[in-house]
């Protein structure tokens, strides 16, 4: 269970935002002689002030953990259910699952599973709508490969989208991730897509409501 109330990742921009609004704020009540006009300035701040400290809350959460089982990395809707192939790095058909988060869903990205990094690559691109079905190839994304104990090799990608221009990733070869543990944050909207091997039993279908470390995506075989 997290003792933290607000992200890392939250701390510069929240710094920022919050010297911003007070100069605005001291700058309105000086200069503005309507004095209504100054109250509405300041109703606004401390209302963009609230939704950007709930955007990089820490959610406490119950963690865990089971070597067969599959937990959402992400907090959001699952968007995309469906078998296709991994052409990256894995080189097989998998059955892809991508869930999408809005501005309203906790930003935190984590493991879906227990063990190491076996490959991680940032790639460049676009800034597609998370929804596009192209926007897994072709935006701005992570990829990352876990392998499990029982040597199953999972890829995990984070991706960018239209609002999102930021993805935090605390990957890097041979680094091992527990179960439910932070693998990286993606601010101000985006998705996270998860390929699984064919024979993975799935739980979920497109239009599910998932919540990080806890919903459980699949099953291993």
């Amino acid at each position: 269970m997290s003792k933290r109330i607000i992200h890392k990742e939250g701390f510069k921009i929240i710094s920022f935002i919050t010297i911003s609004l007070v100069l605005i704020n001291l700058i309105g009540f000086l200069f503005i002689t309507q004095s209504y006009l100054s109250y509405i300035i300041l109703l606004i701040s401390i209302l963009f002030l609230a939704f950007v400290l709930r955007f990089f809350r820490v959610p406490n959460r119950l963690v865990i953990q089971d070597e067969t089982t599959v937990y959402s990395p992400a907090d959001g809707k699952v968007v995309v259910v469906e078998e296709v192939f991994e052409g990256e790095y894995l080189k097989t058909k998998c059955i892809q699952i991508s869930v999408f988060m809005s501005v309203w869903n906790v930003h935190i990205n984590w493991s879906p599973v227990n063990g190491l990094v076996s490959y991680y690559k940032y790639h460049p691109g676009q800034y597609l709508v998370a929804r596009h079905p192209k926007s897994s190839e072709l935006n701005e994304r992570n990829s990352l490969v876990i392998k499990t104990t029982n040597n199953v090799e999972i890829l995990v990608r984070q991706i960018a989208g239209f609002v999102a221009r930021r993805i935090v990733s605390y990957a890097k070869p041979e680094k091992h991730f527990s179960q439910s543990s932070e693998i990286g944050f993606i601010k101000f909207g985006s998705r996270v897509d998860v390929f699984l091997p064919i024979n993975t039993e799935i739980l979920v279908k497109p239009g599910d409501k998932v919540t990080g470390t806890i919903s459980k995506l699949a099953l291993l075989k």
